[in-house]
């Protein structure tokens, strides 16, 4: 059993699953600090100071007004508008550059099927044959 965990382990698409989830989650961390490092203070700046993590929707009588996303979240339920609309950002940010990616990856690949092999030397002389019985 153990020699069959490792086959099914050490297979290519396992491996490079595995390689591809780590990846992932590394430029989502990337992604992540794009959008909430450089993007939106860019947005809050163009829009005069506007921060979108803070905003939030009280649904609870017990939040106060006026406080950051995250106390208002310890006194009770809210909905947070803003951070989903960061966490948006970065889902069109990411799709955008996976397809960019998979855009360029496919420009590289040639979908032209090779040309036909050349017909070998029995072949040619078998047409040769046929041409011959023809004629007559």
């Amino acid at each position: 059993m153990i020699e069959e965990f490792k086959k099914f382990a050490l297979r290519g698409n396992v491996v490079d699953l595995a390689v591809g989830v780590i990846i992932g989650a590394a430029f989502g961390s990337i992604v992540s600090s794009l959008v909430s490092d450089i993007i939106n203070p860019i947005i809050g700046a163009i829009t005069g100071g506007l921060d979108f993590s803070n905003y939030y929707f009280p649904l609870s009588s017990k939040v106060q007004t006026g406080l950051a996303y995250v106390d208002a979240k310890k006194q009770g339920a809210v909905l947070g508008w803003g951070a989903f609309l960061t966490v948006t950002i970065n889902f069109l940010i990411v799709a955008w550059v996976l397809f960019i990616a998979i855009r360029g990856i496919n420009r590289l690949k040639t979908n032209e099927p090779p040309p036909p092999a050349a017909p070998t030397e029995e072949v040619k002389l078998l047409a040769e044959i046929r041409d011959a019985i023809k004629a007559k």
